[in-house]
Parts: structure tokens; sequence; C-alpha cells
């Protein structure tokens, strides 16, 4: 019983997300919003129960949520065999950027930090 309410909360937070982004024609994506709305939701005590249920379900059933993505790889393979290589430097790259970006900024806060302890 707990899973449904906790399944009921989550589908509250995403429909509250996705009224608040069209409302306010935020820049957000709707289950965005959903999601901070959700994390501040689990402060309150009688909520976190049901929603640790319901995401127990969600992470036993995990692999049937890659049916999808399976079936959409498997039905574009034409695409895929077409671009693929492309794709993947895209893939690639675009991670590595990331990952320097996220490098550059631990640094420069890491030094912030050292400096501010330091003066």
């Amino acid at each position: 019983m707990d899973a449904l309410k906790g399944f009921a909360v989550l589908l509250l937070c995403q429909s509250a997300g996705e009224a608040l982004a069209r409302l306010a024609q935020a820049p957000l994506p709707g289950p965005v919003i959903g999601l901070l709305l959700l994390a501040a939701l689990l402060n309150v005590p009688a909520l976190q129960r049901p929603v640790a249920a319901a995401a127990d379900v969600l992470l036993a059933h995990l692999s049937l949520l890659f049916v999808p993505v399976g079936v959409g790889v498997v039905t574009h393979l034409g695409l895929i065999g077409q671009y693929g290589a492309r794709m993947a430097v895209a893939i690639v790259v675009s991670t590595w950027i990331g990952l320097a970006t996220t490098a550059l900024v631990l640094r420069a806060l890491l030094a912030r930090g050292a400096g501010a302890r330091g003066a």
C-alpha cells in the first residue's frame, strides 16, 4: 500500500511540475520542476516511507525501462549505421568537454575556498 501512495506522490509532483511550467512559462521542463517539488516534499517524514517503497519497486524492475530504448535502437539501425560514427564522436567529445568543465570549475572553487581560509 505504501508503494501506491509513493507512486501517487511521484505522479502528483510530476503533474504539478508540468502545470507550473506551463502556467509560468518557465524555462525549466515540467519534470525538473516536479523533481524539485519532490525534493522539497521529502523533508516531510510522512512522505519518506511511501516514496522509498515506490522507489524500491521501480529499482527492482529497472531493466524493463530499457526495453523501449532497445526497441528504438533496433528500429533505427539504418540511421545508426549511417550516422553511428558521428554520434559516437559527438558523445565522446561532449563527455570530455563536460568532464573538463567540471574539473576546471572544481579547481577554481577549491582555490577560492583555500584563498578564503588563508586570508
